[in-house]
């Protein structure tokens, strides 16, 4: 982590590799923990009454990865620019937070078949985006285009509460 003298001599520097290396990492270990989770093609996905604003499947696997990747480079800026040691640790603890939603959606989905609690955890992932999304902005202002990562989890919400609402049993 970079100290306060170090962000004032390079103002706005791009991450070191030790710490991009590391939001990487968070970042595809949520990658893969909710995608073990994600079936798509299962017979009980396929089943489900889907609204007519639905993307076709082929769009979510491209979105995810960008935003995955905005997600770990954006992070990765934050704490490399942080204004000191405990703003970068919120920004942490707050990636952290988020990471786990992000995984636990698809698992609270895809495999419990949960579609209120999905629609609930949805919108906790989208206030936690938000919250990573500012953090990430105040403390370097390319950040700024972890903007796309709330707008998608807002629209993930409202997918899934329309799952939810066609799909009451």
């Amino acid at each position: 982590m970079a100290t306060n003298a170090q962000v004032t001599e390079r103002p706005g520097r791009w991450p070191a590799t030790d710490v991009l290396a590391r939001t990487t990492l968070g970042v595809a270990t949520a990658a893969v923990v909710g995608s073990a989770a994600t079936t798509p093609g299962s017979g009980w996905y396929r089943r489900l009454r889907k609204p007519r604003f639905q993307p076709p499947a082929a769009a979510f696997p491209v979105a995810w990865t960008l935003l995955y990747a905005d997600l770990a480079v954006t992070s990765a800026l934050a704490l490399e620019n942080a204004p000191d040691e405990r703003y970068a640790e919120r920004v942490q603890r707050a990636l952290a937070a988020n990471l786990v939603l992000n995984a636990g959606w698809s698992w609270v989905f895809f495999r419990a078949h949960r579609l209120g609690a999905a629609t609930v955890t949805a919108a906790a992932l989208t206030a936690s985006s938000a919250d990573l999304t500012r953090r990430v902005a105040a403390a370097d202002p390319r950040g700024r285009a972890l903007a796309a990562y709330p707008a998608w989890c807002a629209f993930a919400t409202v997918l899934s509460a329309a799952l939810w609402h066609r799909n009451r049993r």
